[in-house]
């Protein structure tokens, strides 16, 4: 049987892999190894539940929450909030563990379920493993005053909100920002925030029904944003995903501000500032050389780990650092966050232009964008790519012409037969010319039999 969790939690179709069934048992499971294996013997486990705005998430909420109570957990429901603030509430709560139902950017049929331990820290394998160990053995079931209570969380949203506002280096009056919620989990508190903070807001993509979220809105869907701020003459737009842990940025000219120029703004602020811990931002391998040439630039090293926001966080958790993120827009503060928010690194994006009296396209320039092709190459044995000689001696010849002025990465999917190409170089035909004679070996060498 294959493994149940994936990178970040369980998910899939809402009522075909993410049933009813399966929410309650996972709840029940996940009740005994972050609840009753982690407190004292005889207190009532604790849990925060939330979710983002599609329709599933009622009745997939429901199903867990009943789990939980059924187990003899307490539960507090928190509504509709982004996965930041459900894994703020389970620490400010000091609640035992957290599940947050959402499929972040994907669309609406899908849903997932994912755990948040103690201190709102996402889960390591081993924990996640004990969960579905445990989904074999019969659950837990006590009687009369030993079930859960199920409580809304009333104030879970304002909890948020402060905190939020707690973390400002400086107001943001003056500024106009148009948000795009990708009727999305940060529909209601992310418009609250950027207003309580002093913006003149604006938003678009702010009326979730069930079924719209991330429906040409959002972080992956730009161009909506982008005409806003323009025809609004705003100074930034700022766009979530469903979830609201990714943040990208469109400048009041209308260009996207990514990931990783979001990362080479802030690094070099908390640098300036003496906050940057270590001298170190952290960053996946698909992270942009620009980001790379930037940071050398300005005396910031770079901590490299593989693609997904769960390696970065375990590398910064190991060694302290406090700045770290992706390209996709996940961005985590760690003096504030246990985990990527959007929300938070919106507005700490719109306090620098503030602060600085300069245009996001002024700070975003600190870091050069180099041109980046990626092609996916289908089919193929992807196990075979790090050991193929043919392969490998034709990426070394790529790398070698390249130089300096240009990277190569060859990855193969965590779930399917395919080994994404990726060449930067400081001109785009160089880039997609390089990208192509790659993929073209890689289809060539690695063809699955009878693809």
């Amino acid at each position: 049987m294959s493994r149940l969790f994936g990178t970040d939690g369980v998910r899939g179709k809402a009522n075909g892999l993410i049933t009813p069934q399966l929410a309650m048992s996972l709840a029940q499971a996940a009740a005994v190894v972050l609840g009753f294996n982690q407190v004292e013997a005889g207190k009532r486990p604790v849990a925060v539940i939330a979710k983002d705005s599609r329709i599933s998430g009622d009745f997939i909420s429901a199903a867990i929450e009943s789990g939980l109570a059924a187990a003899g957990v307490d539960v507090y429901d928190a509504g509709t909030l982004p996965t930041p603030a459900a894994a703020y509430l389970v620490a400010d709560l000091d609640a035992d563990f957290g599940v947050m139902v959402s499929a972040s950017h994907n669309p609406a049929p899908d849903n997932g379920i994912k755990f948040l331990a103690r201190g709102g820290q996402k889960l390591d394998d081993a924990l996640e493993d004990a969960i579905e160990a445990q989904l074999e053995l019969e659950p837990p079931r006590p009687f009369g005053g030993e079930v859960g209570r199920i409580r809304r969380f009333a104030d879970a949203e304002d909890r948020y909100v402060v905190h939020l506002l707690s973390t400002m280096p400086n107001r943001l009056g003056g500024l106009k920002v148009v948000l795009d919620c990708a009727h999305g989990a940060a529909s209601g508190c992310s418009p609250e925030v950027f207003k309580d903070a002093g913006a003149d807001v604006v938003v678009i993509g702010a009326d979730p029904d069930g079924v719209n979220i991330n429906a040409g809105y959002g972080s992956t869907h730009l161009e909506k944003l982008q005409r806003a701020v323009v025809e609004q003459g705003a100074d930034l737009g700022i766009a979530h995903d469903g979830d609201a842990d990714r943040c990208l940025a469109v400048d009041h000219e209308g260009s996207v501000v990514d990931g990783d120029q979001i990362m080479a703004i802030m690094a070099t602020t908390l640098k300036e500032q003496g906050k940057l811990t270590k001298n170190t931002l952290v960053a996946t391998v698909m992270s942009n050389l620009g980001l790379k040439l930037a940071m050398e630039a300005a005396g910031i090293d770079i901590a490299e780990t593989a693609v997904g926001d769960r390696y970065v966080l375990e590398a910064m958790r190991a060694q302290g650092y406090n700045l770290g993120g992706e390209q996709s827009g996940h961005v985590i503060f760690a003096d504030h966050a246990t985990t990527g928010d959007g929300v938070l690194t919106g507005l700490h994006i719109a306090a620098r232009v503030a602060a600085t009296g300069k245009s996001l396209k002024e700070l975003a320039a600190v870091m050069e964008v180099l041109p980046q092709v990626l092609i996916n190459v289908n089919d193929v044995d992807k196990a075979a790519v790090a050991s193929n000689a043919v392969v490998s001696a034709e990426v070394a010849a790529v790398e070698a012409e390249l130089g300096d002025n240009g990277r190569v990465l060859l990855r193969p999917s965590g779930t399917e037969p395919v080994v994404r190409v990726m060449v930067e170089a400081t001109e785009k035909p160089t880039a997609e010319q390089m990208a192509r004679r790659l993929a073209t070996v890689v289809q060539t060498e690695l063809a699955l039999a009878g693809a």
